[in-house]
């Protein structure tokens, strides 16, 4: 079954569209036999460049907090070649949608240019005490808005 893409229009305009990346050093415990890394490493990438992100923005605590804490709510990714143990990673990180409480991030993984893997997920913020989510603090939509260049 053929699911559709978030890599819209193409990768090469998709790619266009973020504004943070990371490098990511692949370790050999992420490979198999044949040094392929592993397909759970990819969210382990994917989580290592969020943080990121959201600390490179200096949202930490606006969203990791003992009063507020952002929990993923999905997350996907679309393998698109394999990886190999010493190939040099760049893990690309944009916020692609705010909701009330949540948002949509997605992840490209490109080795020398191409496009290796791609992801998304949903991140909602959770009040600690209630455990229901709660609105995205105005400072920190303003701070995605203006770095996305959405304002």
């Amino acid at each position: 079954m053929k699911k559709t893409t978030f890599i819209q229009p193409d990768p090469k305009a998709w790619l266009d569209t973020f504004h943070f990346e990371i490098p990511i050093k692949i370790r050999y415990c992420e490979t198999d036999m044949l040094g392929h890394v592993n397909n759970v490493s990819y969210f382990m990438y994917f989580e290592q460049g969020r943080i990121e992100y959201f600390e490179n923005l200096g949202l930490t605590e606006d969203l990791f907090s003992d009063k507020k804490v952002s929990v993923v709510a999905d997350l996907e990714c679309q393998y698109l070649a394999q990886l190999y143990l010493k190939d040099p990673l760049k893990l690309h990180v944009r916020v692609a949608e705010i909701g009330r409480s949540s948002m949509d991030v997605q992840y490209a993984i490109v080795v020398d240019g191409a496009l290796k893997a791609a992801g998304r997920g949903t991140i909602v913020l959770i009040d600690t005490a209630s455990g229901k989510s709660t609105p995205i603090p105005d400072s920190a939509r303003e701070r995605i808005s203006t770095f996305e260049g959405w304002m």
